[in-house]
């Protein structure tokens, strides 16, 4: 037998954090990621606060659809393993037309997988899926607005 003490308890409601405009913008994101429906919630979040959003679902379409718009793409958000190139080959790649073009990576994959794809968090901006609009909304604006 186990005795428990008897103690009134009331569920607390929480709520939802509050996802400020502010954390919204007009610049366009490149988001190269191979799970659709991720890619449809991430290009729907991203469309819902102002960003103009181009879809790949590999990173060779993806550096292709980056040549297409070089001038207007200020955000590279490319998932770190990707069908026919990399995340971070994508990136490489697309810095040899644009030096300046800012990223961020993400992932559902564990850290070292992560790393082992050459992504460490200490040199690049990274989030891990699954990421909460409100973090990816933050972390989206805080890259393009970093010098």
């Amino acid at each position: 037998k186990m005795y428990l003490p008897l103690v009134a308890y009331q569920k607390e409601r929480t709520r939802a954090p509050i996802v400020h405009r502010s954390t919204g913008g007009s610049e366009m994101v490149l988001v190269a990621e191979d799970n659709e429906p991720v890619r449809i919630l991430v290009r729907n979040i991203l469309a819902e606060y102002g960003y103009s959003v181009i879809e790949s679902a590999d990173g060779e379409d993806a550096v292709e659809k980056f040549k297409g718009s070089v001038n207007n793409v200020h955000l590279l958000l490319l998932d770190v393993i990707l069908p026919k190139m990399d995340g971070k080959s994508v990136y490489e790649e697309i810095r040899k037309i644009k030096p300046d073009i800012k990223v961020l990576f993400m992932s559902g994959y564990t850290t070292d997988i992560v790393q082992n794809h050459g992504i460490f968090e200490n040199e690049f901006n990274f989030v891990q899926k699954p990421v909460m609009p409100h973090v990816l909304l933050g972390k989206v604006r805080n890259v393009l607005d970093a010098n």
